[in-house]
């Protein structure tokens, strides 16, 4: 299943957001976890984000919310942002080079 959570951050909160999203890609990087699709975007206006996750753990898992480094991305980003996170399931009908690796 795909997910995509979408919410817009305080305008002071942006540059702590980025480096704790960046330090979630490096732990990514390392951990290469298998199964795992995620990809975080942002707007034009620096405020808006967009992120989409896919996860095929055969357990059940999601080895994207074990990672300290997301969970430490994750403790405060409510309080990081003026519209709070909204997730909703998405289907994917097709897509060219997006999740491919």
């Amino acid at each position: 299943m795909l997910h995509m959570v979408t919410y817009t951050l305080k305008p002071e909160c942006q540059a702590e957001h980025e480096r704790l999203a960046r330090a979630v890609f490096d732990a990514l990087a390392q951990a290469r976890p298998p199964g795992l699709r995620y990809a975080t975007l942002r707007s034009a206006d620096g405020l808006r984000y967009t992120h989409l996750v896919s996860h095929e753990e055969p357990d059940g898992s999601n080895a994207l919310t074990a990672l300290p480094a997301f969970q430490a991305f994750a403790a405060g980003v409510k309080e990081r942002c003026a519209e709070p996170p909204a997730r909703t399931e998405q289907v994917e009908i097709g897509s060219h080079g997006f999740f491919e690796r």
